[in-house]
């Protein structure tokens, strides 16, 4: 067979082509061009057009988990996804704070170069309400300018596993927004791609802070109702002493039996501490543990606490002037800091530490607080805690009198704030009551929760039934006949399982006891179901429209405050400052007799046309007992027809005298 003669020159110069790469190799252009690097991956889009913040959530990936399910609302996914932040303004941003609103009823596992601070922030949490991260170690975003560039420094990575529920399988889960939880800033509306988020926030340029102190080097500090310091007051290599302060500064804050609780990320532990312990002393973990690797040689029995997550609490009065574990100035009150409307003097605790380092942290100049910082009292409030955020060395007197000032090596603060109780976790309830009804209004069925005891005996999801006012008096096992018999008095059913009582230690009535023209009065009493007293305590109501007609107490101090708005403060009187326990009745027979207190208070009316009592304007939308929130019933008293209400008529009187007049054995 002939080959035309082109397709012999052609294989003729592939020949020569191929034999000089193989004897003398490619040419230096074809090296060139094999060695080149890919092209940079280009920045999301709008990022280079942003003076400010660019925020960024991409999603990842996401696998079934089992069990898998056909109910697609139900099957759970593994998934990862990743949030950016880069700084492309001119402007550095401390303590950078991102909330995300998740949608998917997602539950993070974990999450890197940066700490959950909702709550005490452990993993794994469910945010399916949203979540607030703060950068953990890097917590600052500096400028371009200033680091020439530099994206390490100008921006943060966080790379989030996690799990989540329901969507088919080709629907790509992104969360509903992302923004700043910064102070100050402003994040558009998102602009949302197939598989990404993006964002541009800046500050606000009409923001002005009330609650900053001045500009220094590092972030302002705030203020909110609990605020902490953590003071590095001495640094050495291989360890540090640290002084930690409380400042209860919220009007209606409140600490009682203060537990203090944060979490060691990088192997620290406890060696020794002034003006608090903590409550369990062991140092297993240290021996066991890192401490013990790196350490060789060291004598941990002397070391207070190697916990990951100590719990502090404060030293009891009588070790106040205790030279070993005392004897320092604002220590040692038994975990009780009121409200400063109360006693400036005694709503502030100190205590100070000794804190050991692992490498590589051993030099004195590498100091790194402890994160997830929280704290809980006894009958008070839930406190939400932010991250530590470095502000200006705390300034000390000099101890020689001299009127120097000296000043702690570093300084961060940590900033909790009161949060409104969920549904049934309350730590106390209010009932309604008034002259014009013959019912009581009590507290929610299970208003400071129900145990999976109780829950086998009565009805945890019932609504609260109508009491005889009398039957307030009386300990929740003691109401159920005369609920049954008011009820049958009223004609409304009875159920088989009977609504489950509040289960909470303190509980507060509000009485409208008349309304006229030119004003009207309440009666407030306060119940303590529990076998502790209450020393010092406080209540303060919230009246939208009628505070501003309050006049007088008569058994309580009280006063009005300016912040919040519309709310009164009580307190007991000199001599009748505790709210006691709960004492056996007069015989076997009796009831438990709960310990009250309990004042008439009376209000003006400045513009009667503008307030209606009978309507709610009379009743308080928000109630404290010593710090926390109480919850509220789900509805007010209705008025009563003459004639309906004769038969109680007798038993609300008799239910005033008892409440009015102490009990006798």
């Amino acid at each position: 067979m002939k080959m035309p003669w082109m397709k012999l020159i052609c294989l003729a110069f592939l020949f020569l082509s191929l034999r000089n790469q193989i004897c003398y190799g490619a040419p230096d252009d074809y090296d060139d061009y094999d060695e080149e690097e890919e092209p940079k991956e280009k920045n999301p889009p709008g990022q280079d057009k942003c003076n400010g913040i660019f925020l960024t959530y991409t999603f990842t990936e996401r696998n079934k988990e089992l069990p898998h399910v056909k109910n697609v609302t139900a099957q759970a996914w593994s998934f990862k996804s990743k949030a950016t932040l880069v700084n492309t303004g001119l402007e550095e941003l401390k303590g950078w704070k991102l909330f995300i609103r998740f949608q998917h009823r997602e539950v993070l596992v974990s999450a890197t170069n940066a700490i959950l601070v909702d709550g005490a922030g452990d993993f794994p949490a469910k945010v399916e309400k949203g979540a607030t991260l703060s950068g953990y170690p890097n917590t600052d975003l500096k400028t371009s300018v200033d680091t020439a560039g530099d994206l390490t420094k100008m921006s943060t990575e966080i790379e989030f596993t996690g799990t989540m529920f329901g969507l088919n399988e080709k629907a790509i889960p992104l969360p509903k927004s992302i923004r700043l939880a910064n102070d100050g800033w402003k994040c558009p509306t998102l602009t949302t791609y197939r598989t990404f988020l993006t964002t541009c926030c800046h500050k606000d340029p009409k923001y002005k802070s009330l609650n900053q102190s001045a500009k220094g080097k590092y972030t302002p500090r705030q203020y909110g109702d609990v605020n902490l310091m953590y003071d590095v007051l001495k640094s050495y290599e291989g360890s540090y002493e640290a002084q930690v302060t409380i400042d209860n500064d919220g009007t209606l804050s409140r600490l009682d039996n203060w537990n203090l609780t944060w979490e060691w990320m990088r192997g620290e532990f406890i060696h020794s501490m002034r003006g608090a312990y903590t409550r369990r002393i062991e140092y297993s973990d240290c021996i066991f543990g890192l401490p013990g690797q790196y350490l060789k040689g060291f004598d941990f029995s002397q070391v207070m606490n190697c916990e990951k997550r100590p719990v502090i609490s404060d030293l009891p009065l009588e070790k106040a002037n205790d030279t070993e574990i005392g004897h320092i100035p604002n220590c040692c009150k038994n975990g009780s800091l009121v409200s400063p409307v109360m006693d400036e003097n005694n709503a502030r605790a100190v205590f100070q530490l000794r804190v050991y380092k692992l490498p590589p942290d051993t030099p004195k100049t590498v100091l790194y607080p402890p994160q997830r910082w929280n704290i809980t009292s006894l009958v008070s409030a839930h406190y939400h805690c932010s991250a530590p955020v470095r502000v200006d060395p705390s300034a000390f007197p000099e101890a020689t009198g001299t009127g120097a000032k000296t000043y702690a090596v570093a300084s961060w603060q940590v900033v909790c704030n009161m949060t409104k109780p969920e549904k049934k976790r309350a730590k106390c309830c209010v009932s309604f009551t008034a002259y014009y009804s013959n019912g009581a209004v009590p507290c929610s069925t299970c208003a400071c929760g129900c145990d999976d005891s109780q829950t086998d005996k009565c009805n945890p999801s019932s609504r609260a039934m109508l009491l005889p006012p009398d039957a307030l008096l009386l300990p929740a096992v003691n109401r159920t006949e005369k609920i049954k018999a008011y009820a049958k008095l009223k004609k409304k059913p009875v159920p088989r399982a009977m609504p489950c009582p509040d289960n909470c230690v303190v509980s507060i009535n509000w009485h409208v006891s008349s309304d006229h023209k030119a004003g009207w009065t309440a009666r407030m009493t306060l119940f303590n179901w529990g076998e502790t007293q209450f020393k010092d305590w406080y209540a303060a109501v919230e009246l939208k429209k009628a505070a501003s007609g309050y006049d007088d107490v008569y058994s309580f101090n009280g006063t009005k405050l300016v912040s919040p708005k519309n709310t009164i403060f009580f307190q007991g009187l000199k001599g009748l400052e505790y709210l006691i326990e709960i004492k056996n009745g007069s015989s076997d027979s009796k009831p438990k007799v709960p310990g009250k207190q309990q004042s008439v208070i009376s209000f003006t009316k400045k513009k009667p046309e503008a307030i209606n009592i009978r309507k709610g304007d009379g009743f308080p939308s928000k109630v404290f007992f010593n710090g926390a929130e109480c919850a509220l019933p789900d509805s007010l008293p209705s008025a009563a027809t003459l004639l309906s209400s004769m038969p109680l008529l007798f038993f609300s009187a008799i239910a005033f005298l008892l409440i009015t007049y102490p009990f006798h054995s």
